[in-house]
Formats: structure tokens, C-alpha cells, sequence
């Protein structure tokens, strides 16, 4: 039985348990992600539900709050300083990626771990960079103003990305800092971001997956989870504590801010706030809109990752050296594939399409009669119509990019698409093939974690999973090619495989050592560039044109839509949708029992991390050391009575993007490290449940524990700031 079938029955199981608790939980889950500087207009409920620390020591312009402490990690993670020597804590599956480049058979971190014994042992992370935001200003006005609501986008934005730029230009002069202006309520509101970014991050601890990925993909996005999702980093700076690029003589970043860590632990009921960067969210679409959510979309990705993950899972299993090459990209395909099942479960559970329906025929009435915005009334019946006009493109375009382009060797026909750019370009000669070369070797990073047998598998389900799917509307060059092999899919994957230049950077590079002009012929007929070719031409031709018409139209409405619900529903506490910007979102530990009344209703403990221990299982296998410090309770100052914490629940409203976003106590200091959201409640991102919105979180007396007792690496803990 393959993993996911194995999954699957598991989660039919926890979900009805789950439900009849929903029934009767009570809703306290705080709806809302909340844009620092907006933080005054809740602090009434903030102090209400138990905050105790001024709105002014979470986020000031004066440099001491609490967002000088919080960076985002990397392109879409969330991380907190933890020392005045700039240590970084963030997920475990947000370090992934720096762990995957540093590692190698010979010294594999993901089974073993690292722990660097001194400054000198952490390692530069090639691209890695973190970002503080130093401040947030309101920008609306400047960038707004004199432009009327119904003026078309093509002018209004070609309008608005002349002033964005302007104004960019001229705060980042005024301030010597970067100045990012992002679009906030569809449009209706613009704020800047003023910040600065560090380049030289080093990799400092890390725990083996038996700690780190516990569960692998049976417990994510699931309740109770035993997993501690963590990674350690530290940001490098140069001589004037500014950023800089990788130097040796470069030194620890001297943090201005950090977090003070708790360790007394909490109890239900305690209030929390989480604060980082959400990635998306889509609070306020219609309800037509939501439909190309869960009834075309989330299913055809859930459909064609499955079939990929069960190719990946197999040849990972049976050879470590894959297992590394594979990963990284496996726990990011596998992240969103469970996470959309969740998604879909929690909509249709939760009736959301009906209760916007339901909403959709009030505002309707309402802009029936109301006159302040006289195109209200329109609004809803054109989305209605441009949404179901789509539907054809939106299936196509999916089974586009989560089938044919999931096979690694199509996608990497756009490398060809780029020689043969150079090569029409009129460059001959040495320049040419100095230019070729280089764009062969460009690609040591994609061969580096690539396995061609392994991807030949993926053809062959992936295109099978194509052609049943999407017979009528494919290329032409498809149809003729699969009959050339007698309909025989494994025959043609064996063929493509054998003759493309693609499946490894020796060939692609021998052919960029002779390549000249002329050969430009010759590369037009590699087989994995012409499935590229014909897929892309289809799509750029046949789908994108109505797909980006209907999404610039939904793009025009929604705006529209989002300016009139504000006007309509005036006492809705009307939140951004969540866009990789600083949010802070509150609520308080609150637990589920999925398996009825337990004592991790809203903790686990090492002790259900060590009963779940299964020598046999890469997911479920516990380090022996972790099982020896277990046995003798040598948990140090950070464990309880005997019990040593892993992870907790709590009703804060988060998305991706809060991976490894510091969860805070009602003093504002450190007590875990966000990684998860309970199955169900992953709707969120599209409809806010109360009853099903958990985020789950890795407790940082346990985060503290496998860094000293586990890794050995106390020294890092003496940076640190710890109370009770």
C-alpha cells in the first residue's frame, strides 16, 4: 500500500473524530491579520483577551519594537533574532532548502543533523537573506490620489507604477534603506514597507529529520503533531552592522532587538499573538471565484501530485543518494498536495460557497437600492459571468502546469528556449559558445538534485494522467507522437529519455562546447524541448489569452467588490488579505482532542513523540539519543515534571508564509516557534472557521532541549535571554 492510500484512510478517520468535537468547540479563535501600524484600533480587545505590554513595545517607528526582532526568511518563511549576536530561529522545513545545498552523501544533515561547536563551524548559505522591516507608513494617498474608482486598470496601473516608483526612489533615498510599496484591500489601499536586508546568513544548528520532519507527511498539517520544527541561523554583517555580501571577516549582526525567551510554559486559555509574514490569502472573493478553488483547481493538483509523490517516495526509499537529491523539492510538492485536501475538506464541511452566497444576496439588495456606488449593483452578476465563461481554461491550464509540467525534464525545455534565443540573436563564434557554456553550467544546481530514472517514472504517469484527462484539448504534436509509439507512454517516455540532451548537464554542456549557430536546427529537435514547445505554444495561444482576460477582469471587479463590501458592511472589522507583508494576529492556546478527551487536548510531550517510535519507518524512527535522554527523563531545566513539552495549539489565524513566525506570550516574549495549521482550518486562507482555525507550534522549552541535551550546542543557548 503506497503512503498516500495509507494517508488517505487515516485521514477519513481523524476527520470524523475531529467534526464531532467541532460541533460542540467553543468559537474562539481570533479572526484577523493585522498590519502593525493598525494595531492601536484593537487594543481594547488585545488588553481584553489578556495582553499585558503596551501596542507601542510590539511595533513603533523609533526602532525598539518587537518588529526589529522579526525578519522575513528567505523568499516566503518568517524568522526571530533570538540573541544580541543575531542567532535566527525559524522552521525546520524553512532550512531545508540551505540544508539540502550543504549536504552530500558523505555528510548528510538530514539524517544526522549539524551543530556548529563555535563561530568558526557555521556555514555561508549561498543566497539565503534575511529582511527586517524598520517601518510601515501609510501610502494611499499619494499614490491614490485623483484616480477615479472605475477608471480601467491598463491606465490606472500604468498611473499608480509611476508613482509607486517615484515615491520608492525617493524614500529609500530619504531614509537609506530599501522601500518596498505593495498593493493592500485589492487595491484600495497602498503602504510601504521601509527595510533593510542581510546577505551573508550562516547555517548554525540543525536536528536530523527523526526530530525535525517526525511524521513526515502522515502528521502534517495534522493534530496532535510531534515534531520539532526548527532550524537555527545566524545573520553576518560587516564592519558597520549593515548588510553585506558573504565576507570571513564579517560579524555576527549585534541585534538592536530580540526576543526574550519564557520558559514556564502556559495553560489553556493563555493569550498568544503570532507575528510574521503571511503569504496569500483571499478572504473577500465571491463565491464564484471560490469554486475554481475546490471544485477545479485544489482536486486536479491533489490528483496529479499524488501520482508524483507516490514515483518520488518510491526511488527516495530505496536510495539515500536520491532521497537528498529529492527532499527539499518532495517536502514542498507534498506541503501544498496535504494541504489542499485539507482545504477542500474544511470549504465543503464548512458550507463556505453557501454562506457567501448567502452574504452575496444581501449586499446585492443593499446595492440594489444604495446610490453611493452606483456600479455596486452590477458587480456580482459580471464576476458571475466571467467565472463561469472560465472554467474550461482554468481546468486546462492546471492539468498544464501540475501535469505536463510536473515532469522536470518538459520544464527544463525552457533552458533550450534560452539558447536558441542566443542563437537567434546573431552572436557567433567564441562569444556564442562562451555564452552557452555558461548557461549550461547555470544549471548545476537543477542537475545536482535530479535523477533522470526518477523523472522517466514521472513521465509516464504524469503524461498518462494527461492524456485521459485532457484528450480533446492537447497539442497536436502530442496526439501524432503518441501514436508514432503506438499509444504506448512508457515506450515514448523510454525514447525521450535516451535522445534528449536534458536528462543530465554532461550532455547538455558537451553539446554547448560545439555548438554554433547553424546547430540551432538541430536543438529545435531535442524531444523533451519539443514537448516543451508545443505544450507552451498551446498554452500561450489557446489558454492564456482567456485566462489572462479573465483574471484581469476578476482582477477589475474584485477591486470594485472590495471598495463596495467596506462601504456596505461598515461595522466588519475589514482586515488585508495577506500579501509576504509584517502582520501580527492574536488568540490563546486552545487544544483539540481529535481522538476524544487526551492530554494533548493542546500539548504533546516526548513521551507521545517516543510511543509513536517505529525503527522501520523513515517518518516515524526516533534518534537514539532522543529516546536515551527520554528514558532516563534527562530533560535538564527544560522539562516539567518529568515531562518534556514538543508542541502546542492555539487559536491564532496564520498562513503560509508564518513558517517559523515566533508564537508570543502577553509580555511579548518567546514561548514557540509557529509551523502548522490543523487540517480543516487550512481553509483560511479563502474562509475563516473559528471552530476549525488552530496553528500549530513547537514548544521552545523543547526547541531548547534538542539544542542542549540533543546537539550539544549549549553554547548557543548562553547567547540567549531566558526567563520564567
Amino acid at each position: 500500500m503506497t503512503l498516500q492510500r495509507t494517508l488517505t484512510s487515516k485521514f477519513i478517520k481523524k476527520t470524523a473524530l475531529i467534526l464531532s468535537l467541532f460541533s460542540s468547540t467553543v468559537a474562539l479563535a481570533k479572526e484577523g491579520m493585522w498590519l502593525p501600524p493598525t494595531l492601536k484600533n484593537h487594543e481594547r480587545d488585545m488588553k481584553a483577551a489578556g495582553l499585558q505590554i503596551a501596542i507601542d513595545e510590539i511595533y513603533n517607528n523609533n526602532g525598539t519594537g518587537l518588529n526589529n526582532a522579526i525578519v522575513l526568511f528567505g523568499k516566503g518563511c518568517t524568522g526571530e533574532v533570538i540573541s544580541p549576536k543575531g542567532l535566527v530561529l525559524t522552521n525546520h522545513h524553512c532550512g531545508y532548502g540551505s540544508a539540502q545545498a550543504l549536504s552530500s552523501p558523505e555528510k548528510d544533515y538530514f539524517a544526522n543533523g549539524y551543530w556548529a561547536k563555535n563561530l568558526q563551524e557555521e556555514l555561508p548559505c549561498k543566497g539565503l537573506t534575511v529582511t527586517f522591516i524598520r517601518k510601515i507608513e501609510n501610502v494611499t494617498d499619494r499614490i491614490l490620489n485623483g484616480i477615479d474608482d472605475t477608471l480601467s486598470d491598463a491606465v490606472r496601473d500604468t498611473i499608480i507604477k509611476q508613482r509607486i516608483a517615484q515615491a520608492e526612489k525617493e524614500i529609500a533615498t530619504a531614509t537609506g534603506m530599501d522601500a518596498l510599496i505593495k498593493a493592500y484591500f485589492k487595491g484600495n489601499q497602498y503602504w510601504v514597507a521601509i527595510s533593510e536586508t542581510y546577505r551573508d546568513i550562516r547555517f548554525v544548528g540543525f536536528p536530523p529529520n527523526g526530530i525535525g520532519a517526525f511524521g513526515g507527511d502522515e502528521e502534517n498539517w495534522m493534530w496532535p503533531r510531534h515534531t520539532g520544527d526548527f532550524s537555527i541561523f545566524r545573520v553576518y554583517a560587516g564592519a558597520d552592522n549593515k548588510p553585506a555580501d558573504y565576507n570571513a571577516a564579517n560579524k555576527p549582526y549585534e541585534a538592536p532587538k530580540y526576543f526574550n525567551i519564557n520558559i514556564s510554559g502556559y495553560k489553556e486559555g493563555d493569550f498568544t499573538m503570532v507575528y510574521g509574514f503571511p503569504g496569500t490569502t483571499n478572504q473577500y472573493i465571491s463565491s464564484y471565484a471560490l469554486k475554481h478553488v475546490y471544485e477545479i483547481a485544489d482536486p486536479i493538483s491533489i490528483k496529479a501530485r499524488t501520482r508524483r509523490l507516490d514515483v518520488w517516495t518510491k526511488y527516495m526509499s530505496g536510495d539515500r543518494d536520491i532521497f537528498i537529491k529529492y527532499t527539499s523539492k518532495r517536502a514542498g510538492v507534498a506541503n501544498g498536495w496535504k494541504k489542499w485536501q485539507g482545504e477542500v475538506t474544511g470549504l465543503k464541511l464548512n458550507n463556505a460557497t453557501g454562506k457567501k452566497e448567502a452574504y452575496e444576496k444581501q449586499f446585492q439588495t443593499w446595492a440594489n437600492n444604495d446610490k453611493s456606488l452606483p456600479y455596486a449593483s452590477t458587480l456580482l452578476p459580471k464576476m458571475k459571468v466571467a467565472a463561469e465563461a472560465a472554467d474550461n481554461v482554468v481546468y486546462d491550464d492546471m492539468y498544464i502546469r501540475e501535469a505536463v509540467l510536473g515532469i522536470e525534464l518538459i520544464g527544463q525545455g525552457a533552458v533550450i528556449e534560452k539558447m536558441l534565443g542566443c542563437m537567434r540573436a546573431g552572436i557567433n563564434g567564441s562569444a556564442l559558445t562562451d555564452t552557452l557554456k555558461k548557461m549550461a553550467a547555470a544549471q548545476s544546481g537543477f542537475y545536482k538534485n535530479y535523477d533522470a530514472a526518477t523523472d522517466k517514472d514521472v513521465y509516464k504517469t504524469l503524461m498518462t494522467l494527461y492524456f485521459n484527462k485532457c484528450a480533446k484539448s492537447m497539442p497536436t504534436y502530442y496526439e501524432q507522437t503518441y501514436k508514432q509509439h503506438n499509444q504506448d507512454i512508457s515506450a515514448w517516455g523510454n525514447d525521450v529519455y535516451l535522445k534528449s540532451m536534458l536528462t543530465s548537464q554532461e550532455k547538455l554542456s558537451q553539446w554547448a562546447e560545439k555548438a554554433t549557430a547553424a546547430d540551432s536546427i538541430l536543438i529545435q529537435n531535442d524531444p523533451a524541448y519539443m514537448l516543451y514547445d508545443a505544450i507552451m505554444k498551446l498554452r500561450k495561444e489557446k489558454i492564456l489569452p482567456s485566462l489572462n482576460s479573465y483574471n484581469n477582469t476578476m482582477r477589475y471587479l474584485e477591486r470594485l467588490y472590495m471598495k463596495a463590501q467596506m462601504t456596505y458592511d461598515k461595522k466588519r472589522d475589514f482586515y488585508p488579505d495577506a500579501n509576504l507583508t509584517l502582520r501580527l494576529t492574536y488568540g490563546q492556546v486552545k487544544g483539540l482532542d481529535p481522538d476524544g478527551p487526551a492530554t494533548y487536548s493542546y500539548m504533546t510531550t516526548l513521551s507521545d513523540v517516543v510511543a509513536h517510535d517505529n525503527p522501520n519507518s523513515d517518518i516515524f524512527r526516533v534518534p537514539s539519543k532522543l529516546k536515551e535522554l527520554h528514558s532516563k527523563k534527562d530533560y535538564g531545566r527544560w522539562g516539567v515534571k518529568g515531562v518534556m513539552p514538543v508542541a502546542f495549539v492555539a487559536s491564532n489565524h496564520t498562513s503560509g508564509g508564518n513558517s517559523g513566525s515566533p508564537v508570543l506570550n502577553a509580555k511579548g516574549e518567546l514561548i514557540g516557534t509557529n509551523f502548522d495549521r490543523a487540517y480543516e482550518g487550512t481553509m483560511s486562507d479563502y474562509y475563516f472557521d473559528p471552530n476549525r482555525c488552530r496553528n500549530i507550534s513547537v514548544d521552545i522549552r523543547y526547541t531548547l532541549f534538542v539544542i542542549e541535551k540533543f546537539g550539544g550546542a549549549g553554547w548557543l543557548i548562553d547567547e540567549m535571554n531566558i526567563k520564567k
